[in-house]
């Protein structure tokens, strides 16, 4: 069976709005400086110590010094928290995923969720999203001992959605994305839509989707069906 395992953040959901509000929760109580969607997209798609990590910079502090690193852990409980209460307000599934996922099971792809976002707040996302029950496993940071780009974190959602892992490919958005692609040994398809702060090319991935339309065709491409054996074969 054929896996088609894909990112969250930035892949099927533009979430970065939601998140550059929960880190501006906890940033303006410190008196740091706010990040906004214009400039810092990208450093969304990073995660929670990214964009703390910013807002330090900004402000003209070294952000790997051991105080930048105590404030991060003293305010990632609380951005954590603010995000769950907030976490669909804006975000947004792209254009095309449903389509795109209902392509895919008429092919007899399974499909699975293998993201760096906590497990518990995937889900409540995707419930939010109204896509929890699209995917046949939903496996985050904190499912496994480790998390992409380990190999085994892709392996795992793989086998856990019924799929080969070696017949399996990733989707995703960024460096991470590819990086877990090319320790599994599968190909990868980056999304332009997404967070990555390197030209996607430069990545070399297998392929680069324009959206979700141009997906399944990829997949094909990228993950032939076995063919059929004759029975005089």
């Amino acid at each position: 069976m054929r896996g088609a395992i894909f990112d969250l953040d930035g892949t099927i959901a533009d979430t970065a709005a939601d998140l550059l509000a929960a880190a501006n929760a906890v940033l303006g109580p410190e008196g740091l400086p706010l990040l906004t969607l214009q400039e810092d997209r990208q450093v969304a798609g990073r995660g929670g110590r990214s964009m703390v990590r910013a807002s330090l910079a900004r402000a003209g502090r070294d952000p790997d010094s051991a105080d930048s690193e105590a404030l991060f852990q003293r305010l990632y409980p609380d951005l954590l928290a603010a995000y769950e209460t907030a976490i669909a307000v804006h975000s947004r599934a792209y254009d095309g995923l449903d389509a795109c996922l209902e392509t895919l099971a008429a092919g007899g792809w399974r499909v699975g969720v293998c993201t760096n976002k906590p497990e518990r707040l995937a889900r409540i996302l995707l419930r939010a999203l109204d896509l929890d029950t699209r995917f046949a496993a939903i496996l985050g940071a904190d499912t496994l001992p480790v998390r992409k780009p380990d190999p085994e974190h892709f392996r795992e959602t793989a086998r856990r959605i019924g799929a080969v892992p070696s017949r399996s490919v990733m989707l995703g958005d960024t460096l991470t994305d590819r990086e877990t692609a090319r320790a599994a040994g599968v190909p990868c398809i980056l999304m332009s839509h997404g967070f990555a702060a390197e030209p996607l090319l430069a990545l070399a991935p297998e392929a680069i989707a324009e959206s979700f339309h141009d997906v399944p065709a990829l997949l094909e491409r990228l993950s032939p069906p076995e063919l059929a054996t004759r029975p005089d074969a």
